[in-house]
Order: structure tokens, then sequence, then C-alpha cells
């Protein structure tokens, strides 16, 4: 499981999955002595953790004493317990949103000062297909044909006191109609944009490191 938490990827995965070990700048075995998360930089492997470290780890990073992390990955002997506690510390909320392509172009729309995707969250009992196309509508008044999964992502955020885990599931998607294509300005949608590759690629540099995945499992799948 990955899930993105203040824009680090975090990856959960159990110990008996096959690890290329020379991706990661640095290795700490918690049997052989303690992570000091506040010190970690680039991208990690935590060996042999379980939900005691990763608990650790999260009351460091929400103090925001982690300043040079990029990725970390932990793995762990029970992965079930361990994705069960970790989704215990949040209220879940399930989402949807789109690839949307016309012409060989993919439309992004910017807020909150980044570039994003169309997507949101879904209505009691709408399923996460149907939740796709409508938020994507919505959101940039055009009329689209849903594709093919690309994959789905995770992130956490606050909201009113709240902890929030957010699972967005994500669809290539063709547009039918944008002649009167608008931002949706009531969800805080400043401007909406056709790009090339070349021109997504550098608007990703302004992104969210989720909506970066996202690009990444589609061109992979391609």
């Amino acid at each position: 499981m990955k899930i993105f938490i203040q824009d680090i990827p975090v990856n959960i995965v159990s110990k008996n999955e096959l690890i290329d070990t020379s991706h990661f700048d640095s290795i700490v075995d918690c049997k052989q002595s303690e992570p000091d998360f506040s010190t970690l930089r680039d991208v990690v492997l935590i060996q042999n953790a379980d939900k005691k470290r990763l608990d650790i780890f999260l009351r460091i990073l929400k103090q925001n004493k982690i300043k040079k992390l990029e990725e970390i990955t932990f793995c762990v002997d029970d992965y079930n317990k361990v994705i069960k506690f970790f989704k215990s510390k949040y209220d879940i909320i399930k989402a949807a949103g789109g690839l949307v392509f016309k012409d060989g172009e993919v439309l992004m729309i910017f807020r909150l000062k980044k570039w994003d995707l169309p997507k949101g969250k879904l209505e009691s009992g709408e399923k996460s297909k149907a939740g796709a196309i409508r938020e994507v509508e919505e959101e940039c008044n055009i009329k689209v044909e849903l594709g093919k999964k690309i994959c789905a992502t995770w992130h956490t955020y606050k909201r009113n006191g709240k902890r929030i885990l957010k699972k967005t599931n994500w669809y290539t998607m063709h547009c039918l109609d944008d002649s009167e294509m608008k931002p949706q300005v009531e969800e805080n949608i400043e401007k909406l944009k056709w790009m090339s590759d070349r021109e997504a690629y550098q608007a990703l540099y302004n992104s969210y490191a989720s909506i970066r995945q996202v690009f990444r499992s589609y061109y992979d799948m391609n």
C-alpha cells in the first residue's frame, strides 16, 4: 500500500515481497537499530518494521520534524495488522477522478496554486465509475466517456480537526464535448487547460506526488 502523507510517499509492504534494495539511499533494520526518523533523508527502507515504528514515524511527521525525506518504505511482518492499524487512525473517504484526453492532449485544472486533476468525493451509495464521470463533468463543465481504470491513490489531510484518509480511483476518459468548458469556481478551481505531453510534464513540477503517481501508472499501462 502506498499512501501520500504531507506529499511524501509512504509504502507499507509485506516482508514476503521481493524488494530491490538498490532503489534506496539508506536502509535501517529495526532488529539492529532503532530508526531516528527525524534524521532520515532521500529514499529510505525500514526493514523488520511494525505498527509501533509506523506510529512513531506518523507522530514525528505530524510534528513537522522530518525535513529531507523523499520516500519511505516500511517492510513489515504482519501486513494486514499494520494496514488495519494505520487505517484506524483516520476517517476514510472514497473519491474518484480522471485523466481526460482530447486530440492527444490531457486536461489539467489549477486549484490552490497547484496543477491537479479533476476528482471528488463519492456521494452516498454512489459507484466509483459513476462518481468519476460526475465529478469531472461538474468540475470542468464538459461531457466525457469513461475508459479504463488507471490506479487508486491514497492520501491524507486534515479537515475540521479530523484526520482524513482519502482513497481515489482514477480512470482514463475521452472528452465528448468541451464547447462550454469552464472551471467550477466554488471548488476553488481557477482555470482549466488542455496540455500536450510536454506541457503536462512541466506542470507536474508544481503538482502533488499522488498526481504524478497517476501519470506514471497511466504510462506504465500503455
